[in-house]
C-alpha cells in the first residue's frame, strides 16, 4: 500500500466466466461503500457475462481484458485483488503458472509484489472434488492467497444447478477478507 494520505485504496476485481459474473456490480457497490476505488479486469470469456458499459460507468474506469498498448495509461496500483467468481479453469491455470491472459498475468505477479489476493470460487462439486483442483487450491493457499471455499464460505453446488445458487454468491465475504488483508499488511 502507498503512503499517500489522500489516496483511496484500489481493488482489482478479476471476474471470470461463471454465472455470478453478471452481478459483479454488487461487489463494486459494496467496495465503493467501504472506500475502495475499483478496477475491473475480465478474462476474455467473462466479457460475454458482464455489462461492460454499466461497469465502466459504475467504476469510472475502463474494464480491462487485454494488456495495454504502448502509450496507453496504466491502471492504478492494486492494494488488493479479488478473483470472483473464480472458475475451475482460471484457478488451475493460475496455480500452474500459466499466464496466457491479462487477468492471469496480474495474478501471476501478485504474490511476488506482495498484493493480497482473495479467491471466491464458483464451481460445482464434480469439479471441486477433482484432485487437480484440490492441488491448485493448496498451491494458491501456500502462496498466500486467501481462498474462500468450504463451510461458511462458498460451498460448491451439485452439477447443473449453478443458476439455482447465483443469489447466494457471497460477494460480501470476499470484500471483508480483502479489507482484513489490507489492514494486516499495513505498517
Amino acid at each position: 500500500m502507498t503512503d499517500e494520505p489522500d489516496r483511496r485504496k484500489v481493488l482489482y476485481v478479476i471476474v471470470c466466466a461463471a454465472g455470478p459474473a453478471g452481478d459483479v456490480g454488487k461487489l463494486v457497490t459494496l467496495a465503493h461503500q467501504r472506500g475502495w476505488d475499483v478496477q475491473i479486469i475480465a478474462t476474455p470469456s467473462a466479457l460475454d457475462f458482464i455489462d461492460t458499459e454499466a461497469l465502466e460507468a459504475q467504476t469510472g474506469r475502463p474494464v480491462r481484458s487485454e494488456y495495454r498498448k504502448p502509450g496507453e495509461p496504466r491502471s492504478p496500483k492494486a492494494d488488493a485483488i479479488i478473483v470472483a467468481p473464480a472458475t475451475y479453469n482460471t484457478i488451475n491455470k493460475w496455480a500452474n503458472g500459466i499466464s496466457d491472459t491479462y487477468a492471469l498475468g496480474i495474478l501471476a505477479e501478485a504474490p511476488g509484489l506482495g498484493i493480497p489476493v482473495v479467491v471466491l470460487p464458483f464451481v460445482n462439486t464434480a469439479l471441486a472434488n477433482r484432485a487437480a483442483f484440490q492441488r491448485s487450491m493448496n498451491t494458491l493457499c501456500d502462496e498466500g492467497a486467501r481462498v474462500l471455499l468450504g463451510p461458511g464460505k462458498f460451498e460448491p453446488h451439485p452439477p447443473r444447478s449453478g443458476t439455482d445458487h447465483l443469489s447466494e454468491f457471497p460477494w460480501h465475504l470476499a470484500l471483508r477478507q480483502a479489507d482484513r488483508a489490507v489492514r494486516q499488511s499495513s505498517p
